[in-house]
Protein backbone atom coordinates (compact mmCIF):
# COMPACT_ATOMS: atom_id res chain seq x y z
CA UNK A 1 0.00 0.00 0.00
CA UNK A 2 1.70 3.61 -1.09
CA UNK A 3 1.00 6.40 1.24
CA UNK A 4 -1.75 8.83 0.22
CA UNK A 5 -0.54 12.24 -0.89
CA UNK A 6 -3.55 14.01 0.64
CA UNK A 7 -7.39 13.69 1.27
CA UNK A 8 -9.87 16.04 -0.05
CA UNK A 9 -9.17 19.37 -2.63
CA UNK A 10 -6.41 20.06 -4.91
CA UNK A 11 -7.25 23.65 -6.81
CA UNK A 12 -5.87 23.72 -10.41
CA UNK A 13 -4.24 26.74 -9.64
CA UNK A 14 -4.45 29.42 -12.15
CA UNK A 15 -1.89 31.76 -13.31
CA UNK A 16 -2.57 35.25 -12.88
CA UNK A 17 -0.82 36.84 -16.18
CA UNK A 18 -0.02 40.42 -17.23
CA UNK A 19 0.86 41.71 -20.63
CA UNK A 20 4.68 41.73 -19.60
CA UNK A 21 4.68 37.97 -17.54
CA UNK A 22 3.58 36.41 -14.39
CA UNK A 23 1.90 38.42 -11.57
CA UNK A 24 3.82 37.21 -8.47
CA UNK A 25 1.96 39.52 -5.96
CA UNK A 26 -1.54 38.27 -7.00
CA UNK A 27 -0.16 34.76 -7.23
CA UNK A 28 1.12 35.02 -3.65
CA UNK A 29 -2.88 36.57 -2.42
CA UNK A 30 -4.14 33.64 -4.24
CA UNK A 31 -2.12 31.21 -2.37
CA UNK A 32 -2.26 32.71 1.04
CA UNK A 33 -6.45 32.89 0.04
CA UNK A 34 -6.71 29.01 -0.75
CA UNK A 35 -4.77 28.25 2.13
CA UNK A 36 -6.98 30.56 4.57
CA UNK A 37 -9.95 28.82 2.70
CA UNK A 38 -8.79 24.90 3.82
CA UNK A 39 -7.55 23.52 0.41
CA UNK A 40 -5.75 20.64 0.91
CA UNK A 41 -3.49 21.08 -1.71
CA UNK A 42 -2.21 23.17 -4.90
CA UNK A 43 -1.34 22.33 -7.91
CA UNK A 44 0.67 25.03 -9.91
CA UNK A 45 1.64 25.15 -13.61
CA UNK A 46 -1.05 22.14 -14.58
CA UNK A 47 -3.35 22.85 -17.54
CA UNK A 48 -5.64 25.79 -15.51
CA UNK A 49 -2.23 27.12 -14.69
CA UNK A 50 -1.62 27.72 -18.77
CA UNK A 51 1.72 25.70 -18.50
CA UNK A 52 1.22 24.96 -22.04
CA UNK A 53 1.80 28.42 -22.77
CA UNK A 54 4.32 28.65 -20.05
CA UNK A 55 8.31 28.86 -21.36
CA UNK A 56 10.67 26.88 -19.39
CA UNK A 57 11.98 29.67 -17.50
CA UNK A 58 9.00 31.19 -16.56
CA UNK A 59 6.95 27.75 -15.38
CA UNK A 60 10.12 26.69 -13.04
CA UNK A 61 10.26 30.36 -11.43
CA UNK A 62 6.60 29.76 -10.70
CA UNK A 63 7.01 26.51 -9.52
CA UNK A 64 10.03 27.43 -7.19
CA UNK A 65 8.03 30.70 -5.89
CA UNK A 66 4.94 28.67 -5.21
CA UNK A 67 6.90 26.09 -3.12
CA UNK A 68 9.20 28.90 -1.06
CA UNK A 69 5.72 31.17 -0.45
CA UNK A 70 3.53 27.71 0.54
CA UNK A 71 6.65 26.81 2.69
CA UNK A 72 5.25 23.39 3.58
CA UNK A 73 1.75 24.56 4.79
CA UNK A 74 -0.53 22.17 2.40
CA UNK A 75 0.94 19.74 -0.40
CA UNK A 76 2.33 21.31 -3.57
CA UNK A 77 1.81 19.70 -7.08
CA UNK A 78 4.12 20.61 -9.52
CA UNK A 79 2.68 20.31 -13.52
CA UNK A 80 5.50 18.56 -15.07
CA UNK A 81 4.33 16.97 -17.81
CA UNK A 82 5.47 17.05 -21.49
CA UNK A 83 4.41 15.08 -24.91
CA UNK A 84 8.76 14.75 -25.40
CA UNK A 85 9.64 12.46 -22.25
CA UNK A 86 13.17 14.06 -22.50
CA UNK A 87 11.89 17.62 -21.80
CA UNK A 88 9.31 16.15 -19.01
CA UNK A 89 12.24 15.07 -17.36
CA UNK A 90 13.80 17.89 -16.83
CA UNK A 91 10.86 19.36 -15.46
CA UNK A 92 10.31 16.89 -13.19
CA UNK A 93 14.17 17.11 -12.00
CA UNK A 94 13.32 20.50 -11.27
CA UNK A 95 10.36 20.92 -9.41
CA UNK A 96 12.08 18.18 -7.37
CA UNK A 97 15.46 20.46 -6.19
CA UNK A 98 13.34 22.90 -5.27
CA UNK A 99 11.02 21.73 -2.90
CA UNK A 100 8.07 20.29 -5.18
CA UNK A 101 5.61 17.58 -2.83
CA UNK A 102 4.78 15.85 -5.94
CA UNK A 103 4.81 16.46 -9.66
CA UNK A 104 1.30 15.92 -12.29
CA UNK A 105 2.58 14.09 -15.50
CA UNK A 106 -0.08 14.37 -18.05
CA UNK A 107 -0.38 11.74 -20.94
CA UNK A 108 2.11 12.57 -23.71
CA UNK A 109 -0.35 14.66 -26.45
CA UNK A 110 -0.01 14.93 -30.05
CA UNK A 111 2.65 12.25 -30.98
CA UNK A 112 -0.37 9.43 -29.91
CA UNK A 113 2.39 7.00 -28.87
CA UNK A 114 1.17 3.13 -28.01
CA UNK A 115 0.23 1.10 -24.65
CA UNK A 116 3.98 0.24 -24.46
CA UNK A 117 5.10 3.95 -25.09
CA UNK A 118 2.93 5.54 -22.47
CA UNK A 119 4.49 2.94 -20.06
CA UNK A 120 7.96 3.60 -21.28
CA UNK A 121 7.38 7.14 -20.88
CA UNK A 122 5.98 7.32 -17.52
CA UNK A 123 8.88 4.38 -16.59
CA UNK A 124 11.74 6.66 -17.50
CA UNK A 125 10.09 9.64 -15.77
CA UNK A 126 9.80 7.89 -12.27
CA UNK A 127 13.18 6.63 -13.06
CA UNK A 128 14.68 10.06 -13.19
CA UNK A 129 13.45 11.46 -9.54
CA UNK A 130 12.38 10.30 -6.21
CA UNK A 131 9.36 12.34 -5.30
CA UNK A 132 5.71 10.75 -6.16
CA UNK A 133 4.57 11.35 -9.24
CA UNK A 134 0.52 11.42 -9.84
CA UNK A 135 -0.47 10.89 -13.75
CA UNK A 136 -2.84 12.49 -15.28
CA UNK A 137 -5.56 10.81 -17.73
CA UNK A 138 -7.27 13.03 -19.70
CA UNK A 139 -8.64 11.58 -23.04
CA UNK A 140 -10.50 14.64 -23.85
CA UNK A 141 -7.14 16.93 -24.51
CA UNK A 142 -4.48 14.13 -25.09
CA UNK A 143 -6.64 12.05 -27.65
CA UNK A 144 -5.22 9.05 -25.70
CA UNK A 145 -6.46 7.12 -23.01
CA UNK A 146 -4.40 5.27 -20.42
CA UNK A 147 -5.65 1.80 -20.73
CA UNK A 148 -6.51 0.06 -17.14
CA UNK A 149 -3.97 -2.78 -17.98
CA UNK A 150 -1.02 -0.26 -18.36
CA UNK A 151 -2.00 1.35 -15.01
CA UNK A 152 -2.17 -1.61 -13.40
CA UNK A 153 2.15 -1.83 -14.34
CA UNK A 154 2.89 1.27 -13.79
CA UNK A 155 1.23 1.00 -10.67
CA UNK A 156 3.83 -1.62 -9.32
CA UNK A 157 7.21 1.39 -9.80
CA UNK A 158 7.47 2.76 -6.48
CA UNK A 159 7.02 6.41 -6.77
CA UNK A 160 3.95 6.28 -9.19
CA UNK A 161 1.34 6.52 -6.76
CA UNK A 162 -1.35 8.23 -7.93
CA UNK A 163 -4.02 9.28 -11.05
CA UNK A 164 -6.20 12.12 -11.41
CA UNK A 165 -8.70 10.36 -13.54
CA UNK A 166 -10.91 12.24 -16.05
CA UNK A 167 -12.17 8.87 -17.27
CA UNK A 168 -15.24 7.72 -14.81
CA UNK A 169 -15.29 5.14 -17.00
CA UNK A 170 -12.67 3.13 -16.41
CA UNK A 171 -12.65 3.98 -12.75
CA UNK A 172 -14.02 1.35 -11.55
CA UNK A 173 -11.96 -1.15 -13.32
CA UNK A 174 -8.44 0.80 -12.33
CA UNK A 175 -9.69 0.44 -8.78
CA UNK A 176 -10.37 -3.20 -8.87
CA UNK A 177 -6.46 -3.77 -10.96
CA UNK A 178 -4.15 -1.46 -8.57
CA UNK A 179 -5.94 -1.18 -5.15
CA UNK A 180 -3.91 0.54 -2.92
CA UNK A 181 -0.74 0.86 -5.29
CA UNK A 182 -2.60 4.02 -7.25
CA UNK A 183 -4.93 6.51 -5.26
CA UNK A 184 -7.67 7.79 -7.23
CA UNK A 185 -8.42 12.08 -7.73
CA UNK A 186 -11.08 12.80 -9.70
CA UNK A 187 -9.96 15.17 -12.55
CA UNK A 188 -13.64 16.24 -13.54
CA UNK A 189 -15.64 18.66 -10.77
CA UNK A 190 -18.58 16.85 -12.05
CA UNK A 191 -17.68 13.28 -10.54
CA UNK A 192 -16.23 13.81 -7.21
CA UNK A 193 -18.81 12.07 -5.59
CA UNK A 194 -18.41 8.96 -7.78
CA UNK A 195 -14.95 8.74 -7.78
CA UNK A 196 -15.00 8.99 -4.04
CA UNK A 197 -17.67 6.32 -3.75
CA UNK A 198 -14.86 3.93 -5.62
CA UNK A 199 -12.72 4.68 -2.84
CA UNK A 200 -10.97 7.95 -4.13
CA UNK A 201 -9.01 10.29 -2.39
CA UNK A 202 -10.30 13.53 -3.66
CA UNK A 203 -10.35 16.03 -6.82
CA UNK A 204 -8.16 17.76 -7.98
CA UNK A 205 -10.34 21.06 -8.93
CA UNK A 206 -10.91 23.71 -10.98
CA UNK A 207 -14.44 25.02 -9.55
CA UNK A 208 -11.77 25.12 -6.38
CA UNK A 209 -10.34 28.63 -7.90
CA UNK A 210 -13.73 29.95 -6.70
CA UNK A 211 -15.51 28.21 -4.14
CA UNK A 212 -12.43 26.18 -2.41
CA UNK A 213 -14.64 25.54 0.85
CA UNK A 214 -17.13 24.01 -0.94
CA UNK A 215 -14.97 21.50 -2.55
CA UNK A 216 -12.68 21.03 0.77
CA UNK A 217 -16.02 20.21 2.56
CA UNK A 218 -17.55 18.06 -0.33
CA UNK A 219 -14.59 15.47 0.24
CA UNK A 220 -14.30 16.14 3.82
CA UNK A 221 -18.06 15.15 4.60
CA UNK A 222 -17.53 12.46 2.62
CA UNK A 223 -14.88 10.98 4.55
CA UNK A 224 -16.48 11.48 7.77
CA UNK A 225 -19.56 9.24 6.60
CA UNK A 226 -21.71 12.85 6.01
CA UNK A 227 -22.41 11.41 2.15
CA UNK A 228 -26.20 13.44 2.40
CA UNK A 229 -24.14 16.59 2.82
CA UNK A 230 -21.15 15.38 -0.05
CA UNK A 231 -24.12 14.85 -2.04
CA UNK A 232 -25.91 18.32 -1.83
CA UNK A 233 -22.55 19.83 -2.34
CA UNK A 234 -22.16 17.99 -5.76
CA UNK A 235 -25.72 18.54 -7.14
CA UNK A 236 -25.45 22.00 -6.05
CA UNK A 237 -22.43 23.09 -7.99
CA UNK A 238 -23.33 21.32 -11.32
CA UNK A 239 -25.13 24.70 -12.72
CA UNK A 240 -21.73 26.25 -11.79
CA UNK A 241 -19.68 23.71 -13.23
CA UNK A 242 -21.02 23.72 -16.23
CA UNK A 243 -21.16 27.22 -16.54
CA UNK A 244 -17.20 27.01 -15.86
CA UNK A 245 -16.21 24.66 -18.63
CA UNK A 246 -18.80 26.30 -21.36
CA UNK A 247 -16.00 27.03 -22.97
CA UNK A 248 -12.45 25.83 -23.07
CA UNK A 249 -10.62 25.74 -19.74
CA UNK A 250 -8.94 28.16 -18.08
CA UNK A 251 -11.45 30.97 -19.88
CA UNK A 252 -14.34 30.47 -17.80
CA UNK A 253 -12.68 30.17 -14.53
CA UNK A 254 -10.36 33.43 -15.05
CA UNK A 255 -13.39 35.23 -16.16
CA UNK A 256 -15.04 34.18 -12.96
CA UNK A 257 -12.31 34.73 -10.69
CA UNK A 258 -12.24 38.49 -12.38
CA UNK A 259 -15.95 39.06 -11.73
CA UNK A 260 -15.27 38.18 -8.02
CA UNK A 261 -12.53 40.88 -7.94
CA UNK A 262 -9.25 38.64 -7.92
CA UNK A 263 -8.38 40.66 -11.29
CA UNK A 264 -6.05 37.65 -12.40
CA UNK A 265 -5.93 39.10 -16.01
CA UNK A 266 -6.91 37.00 -19.61
CA UNK A 267 -5.36 33.71 -20.71
CA UNK A 268 -3.14 33.50 -23.04
CA UNK A 269 -3.17 33.33 -26.77
CA UNK A 270 -4.59 30.93 -28.56
CA UNK A 271 -7.13 31.14 -25.76
CA UNK A 272 -9.15 34.16 -25.53
CA UNK A 273 -11.54 36.14 -23.26
CA UNK A 274 -15.23 34.46 -22.68
CA UNK A 275 -17.54 35.26 -25.72
CA UNK A 276 -21.11 37.27 -24.37
CA UNK A 277 -23.02 34.19 -24.01
CA UNK A 278 -20.62 32.48 -22.47
CA UNK A 279 -20.24 35.66 -19.98
CA UNK A 280 -24.19 35.43 -19.77
CA UNK A 281 -24.29 31.77 -18.69
CA UNK A 282 -21.70 32.01 -16.52
CA UNK A 283 -22.84 35.21 -14.81
CA UNK A 284 -26.08 33.62 -14.60
CA UNK A 285 -24.51 30.59 -12.47
CA UNK A 286 -22.34 32.94 -10.11
CA UNK A 287 -25.44 34.70 -9.13
CA UNK A 288 -27.39 31.67 -8.37
CA UNK A 289 -24.37 30.40 -6.52
CA UNK A 290 -24.05 33.65 -4.31
CA UNK A 291 -20.70 34.36 -5.26
CA UNK A 292 -21.44 38.04 -6.98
Amino acid sequence: MKKTLFTGSCVALVTPFTDTGVNYDKLEELIEWHIEKGTDAILICGTTGEASTMPDEEHMEVVKFAVEKINKRVHVMAGAGSNDTKHAIKLSKYCEEVGADSILSVTPYYNKTTQEGLYQHFKAIAESVNIPIVLYNVPSRTNLNINPETLKRLSKIENIVALKECNLMQAAEVVHLCGDNLHLYSGEDGNVLPLLALGGKGVISVIANIIPEDVHKMVASFMAGDIETSRELQIKSIPLEKAIFCETNPIPVKAAMNLMGFNVGSCRLPLVDISEKGLAQLKKAMEDYGLI
